[in-house]
């Protein structure tokens, strides 16, 4: 399950270093911690994060931002008020999460064509 150094195995079948890149790596999460990390330190409202995000449904995001509350990664924050409101802030872990996922944001973006391209030329 982890190294002798404590960190986790990915190949380890049983590591929850698994569970956790499923969920840092699909295309929600990246957008979301790309738009709140654009909006650090003021965050932004669940509705500013919907506009910002084209294609994401209300259910999905609001369950992306309940995964990111709940590893720790974006703070939620109610302020009382008719109706409630409710800001998304990266915390320091989430904001750390920036750096690596705009790597592979920006790779993707770079190569898309080609593994387009590849794709067609495989597949018929």
């Amino acid at each position: 399950m982890t190294t002798s150094h404590g960190r986790g195995d990915l190949f380890d079948p049983a590591c929850p270093t698994r569970r956790l890149l499923d969920r840092i790596g699909d295309k929600w999460t990246s957008m979301i911690v790309k738009q709140l990390a654009d909006r650090h330190p003021d965050g932004a409202r669940f509705a500013e994060l919907r506009r910002a995000t084209p294609g994401v449904s209300q259910k999905m995001l609001s369950q992306t931002l309940q995964r990111l509350v709940a590893d720790g990664l974006v703070d939620r924050e109610v302020t009382p008020s008719t109706p409630p409101a409710v800001r998304y802030r990266l915390t320091p872990l989430g904001l750390s999460l920036d750096g690596p996922l705009s790597v592979v944001r920006a790779w993707a973006e770079e190569h898309m064509r080609e593994v387009d391209d590849h794709r067609q030329s495989t597949m018929g």
